[in-house]
């Protein structure tokens, strides 16, 4: 179903409301999670943003509203892409909107001083994920690490000197495999933000499928969201 998304920001005057058609994906608490932290890590004036991932937009937005100069936003999904440049335009600002794989496609158009990534992280009882259908959206393989292990490893190359990546997981995808990566691509890293957030539809429908895996405790009803932040040397 399609509808509307509102959330205040936190900057004066700046009552996100998002335009949803059916089909993209609605913004969640990662999402948010995710926008806070990039307002806290004061965004540099003018700064080149990639949005990896970017669904209703909701990122790219608070990037431009936070005084970005020049927002990339990439989506595997037509929809998602849509509901990007219409809400960027709705709000008066010009998004770059392109729609397939956010890491190849990327990589030609960098590097950028901020990157901002939500990426599918969900376990499923499937080793790939899928290709089509909304599933696409929270899917990531067997352990959830589809997209995050391609996220990790091409970091350094899509940041500039001094440039950032900001990238919101769930804990059970392992933090300190995240962290490990990244630091291997010699990136500073640290975990900027935490939250517990309860099941929606789609972590309570894999419940028994984390339980069996020993991922939650029995009877877990909630996640814990992480931020990364990696930091390229100048």
């Amino acid at each position: 179903m399609s509808g509307f998304e509102r959330r205040f920001l936190g900057i004066p005057g700046s009552m996100l409301t998002l335009l949803r058609p059916p089909g993209a994906y609605r913004a969640q608490g990662d999402t948010w999670l995710l926008a806070e932290a990039l307002l806290d890590a004061a965004l540099p004036a003018g700064a080149r943003v990639l949005d990896i991932g970017c669904g209703t937009g909701a990122l790219s937005v608070t990037a431009a509203e936070a005084g970005a100069g020049h927002v990339t936003a990439i989506d595997v999904s037509r929809r998602a892409a849509c509901a990007t440049w219409l809400n960027a335009r709705v709000r008066g600002h010009r998004v770059r909107v392109a729609v397939g794989d956010a890491l190849d496609l990327a990589v030609d158009r960098g590097p950028f001083d901020v990157v901002l990534a939500n990426p599918p992280y969900v376990p499923s009882a499937h080793r790939h994920p899928p290709r089509r259908g909304a599933a696409r959206a929270w899917d990531a393989g067997h352990d959830g690490r589809a997209l995050l292990d391609r996220i990790c490893a091409v970091a350094p190359v899509l940041l500039a000197p001094e440039g950032m990546l900001l990238l919101v997981h769930s804990a059970l995808c392992d933090v300190d495999k995240t962290l490990r990566q990244l630091r291997g691509g010699d990136l500073k890293t640290s975990v900027v933000a935490r939250r517990d957030e309860p099941f929606g539809p789609v972590m309570r429908g894999r419940q028994a499928l984390l339980e069996r895996r020993g991922l939650i405790e029995p009877g877990q009803d909630y996640e814990e969201l992480v931020v990364i932040r990696a930091d390229r040397a100048s």
